[in-house]
């Protein structure tokens, strides 16, 4: 049996034969969960101390890029920007006035702009990861880390709510009551509830996850085709499949910045809903 690329190596992302060509007589080796799994760098996953591996690692150090590049940019911040505080200040803006003050407005949006702006750049940074070469993996192609994130802005959501309305309020926010509705009013509570306690949630992580799976997973389609077509007449078609990484790489670049700002948006839909009277 020939061996996989991925084994024990948690560095590594492809995982498939890499003596296998077509005309070889071995099959393709298509992507699935195995291109998915990472060895611990660390640690035993039976331990009660839990284990390290390769996504951990990634976003620990995206988070260690991401505060290191506003560091730099704003450690001494001149009236006439330099490049660096240029750059930082029109990520910065663009969260701020192009989604927190057009969905909240700016007299209630100002005090959720650090929180938007940091969760927009960390989950762009996890996303970029894919195409970083050596990386080669989105991190938040793992479920764990968008329901996380999205646990963090469901806690908020729910917070404001009955901070701002109180129990009986907020309860009547998240329940839709609108008792002009009439005799349906039961069936839109019922309604509404679950989605704004359950569907909600789990469709803001699981948005993000599958966009991120979904792309990862073509780019490794595409580029161990192009792999397995390099022998004889299948070169003509591995030149063509790697095209396809190239286009589809390009077109990543754009789905991870439109990840990100969907991200947000939604976020800041949620906290603008819980802000929202109801009569």
């Amino acid at each position: 049996m020939k061996e996989l690329a991925v084994s024990a190596d948690p560095t590594q992302v492809l995982a498939f034969e890499t003596d296998c060509h077509i005309f070889d007589g071995c099959g393709f080796p298509a992507p699935g969960l195995h291109s998915f799994l990472f060895e611990p760098i660390f640690g035993d996953a039976d331990s009660s101390f839990g284990y390290f591996n390769k996504t951990m690692l990634l976003a620990l150090l995206g988070t260690v890029v991401i505060v290191g590049f506003f560091w730099a940019a704003f450690r001494k911040p001149k009236l006439v920007p330099g490049k660096l505080q240029m750059v930082a200040e029109a990520g910065y803006d663009f969260v701020r006035r192009g989604i927190v003050y057009e969905t909240l407005g700016k007299k209630e949006g100002e005090k959720y702009v650090p929180f938007m702006v940091t969760l927009f750049f960390f989950v762009w940074m996890m996303n970029l990861w894919s195409i970083i070469p050596l990386a080669q993996f989105p991190v938040t192609a793992i479920i764990a880390y968008p329901a996380g994130l999205a646990l963090i802005v469901y806690g908020i959501w729910m917070s404001v709510t009955f901070k701002r309305h109180g129990f009986v309020g907020g309860f009547k926010n998240i329940t839709g009551y609108d008792k002009s509705l009439g005799p349906v009013l039961p069936m839109v509570m019922v309604i509404e509830f679950f989605s704004n306690v359950l569907v909600r949630p789990f469709t803001h992580a699981v948005r993000l996850f599958a966009n991120m799976f979904a792309g990862h997973t073509l780019l490794l389609l595409f580029t161990i085709a192009s792999w397995y077509l390099l022998n004889g007449i299948g070169i003509a078609y591995a030149g063509v499949s790697f095209v396809m990484v190239l286009v589809m790489t390009a077109f990543e670049l754009f789905i991870q910045a439109v990840q990100a700002y969907v991200f947000v948006l939604l976020a800041c839909s949620f906290i603008q809903g819980a802000l929202a009277e109801h009569h």
